[in-house]
């Protein structure tokens, strides 16, 4: 099972999950004019921080919207970048935060799945209901495939919908947790957890010790570390013995290099640098 891989390559490579939220503004201008075309720019620049941090990585993530955004060649780089993570045995999440139903939901399945952007894992958004989840499944037993579900997000704008009380006196986002577990209960591998895990936001502290003894065998995305204000002392509450999760970090890492004299030529240096700190963060907090 994909989720039983990325539990492994959590213990061999810590948990840093590297979003390649990849604009041309953060590109090195050398890059940019070493290359013409916008997919071979962005491509390159996502190939060589890959290359640098394989080893210290265990799953990288591409935000579709930064690829969408330059058209048909970014959407190339999304694509070449997809197959580049996979042809070097690594574990990819497309985040694309598709939140339809029924034949618009199977479409979407198809085309991160299947088609010229596979992914190994894909992020969803749930707030429709059940029926915005369940078209995804056929790939988790047909294709080894795994889905994150947006719960709490890292975002304040989260309090709006997500905390508003249910009829028990909880926060909405506990009926949604309780759903998802629901349904992932259903496909659990080796190590305890199921391929349908959860997107927990490592800003809101408050409830992480509660969100992670409920929902003990999902497996969490947690965004919000660096830029966003989440720490390592934050992130590691959500882990479960220092897995059962990965903590992404986008702009932090991939745009390290503009803090010192030679970053430009050095970005991926650079980018490696900022993992292993951000590894240690993490580790420092869990005991390890």
């Amino acid at each position: 099972m994909i989720i039983d891989r990325l539990y492994s390559e959590v213990e061999g490579k810590g948990n840093v999950c590297v979003g390649l939220d990849t604009k041309l503004d953060y590109v090195p201008q050398w890059l940019k004019e070493k290359y013409q075309d916008i997919d071979e720019i962005i491509f390159q620049f996502n190939k060589k921080i890959i290359d640098a941090t394989l080893d210290i990585v265990p799953i990288y993530k591409p935000q579709i919207a930064f690829y969408e955004a330059y058209g048909l060649q970014g959407l190339m780089a999304y694509k070449r970048t997809l197959e580049y993570i996979r042809e070097n045995d690594s574990i990819s999440i497309g985040d694309i935060k598709r939140g339809d139903i029924s034949s618009t939901a199977e479409m979407y399945g198809k085309a991160h799945f299947e088609g010229d952007f596979e992914a190994d894992f894909i992020t969803i958004n749930p707030y429709m209901g059940k029926d915005s989840i369940t078209p995804y499944l056929k790939y988790i037993e047909e294709k080894d495939k795994g889905i994150f579900v947006l719960l709490r997000t890292s975002n304040p704008g989260a309090k709006d919908i997500q905390y508003l009380e249910t009829k028990d006196g909880e926060h909405l986002y506990y009926h949604v947790g309780d759903m998802i577990e629901e349904i992932a209960s259903k496909y659990v591998g080796s190590r305890g957890y199921s391929p349908i895990g959860i997107v927990v936001g490592g800003t809101h502290i408050d409830e992480a010790r509660q969100i992670r003894d409920r929902y003990k065998n999902m497996f969490f995305l947690i965004p919000g570390y660096g830029h966003q204000g989440g720490k390592g002392e934050d992130v590691a509450l959500y882990l479960n013995r220092g897995n059962g999760g990965v903590v992404n970090s986008s702009r932090g890492i991939i745009t390290a290099y503009k803090k010192y004299d030679d970053g430009e030529e050095n970005f991926h240096k650079y980018a490696r640098e900022a993992v292993l700190a951000m590894r240690e963060d993490i580790g420092n907090e869990k005991g390890l």
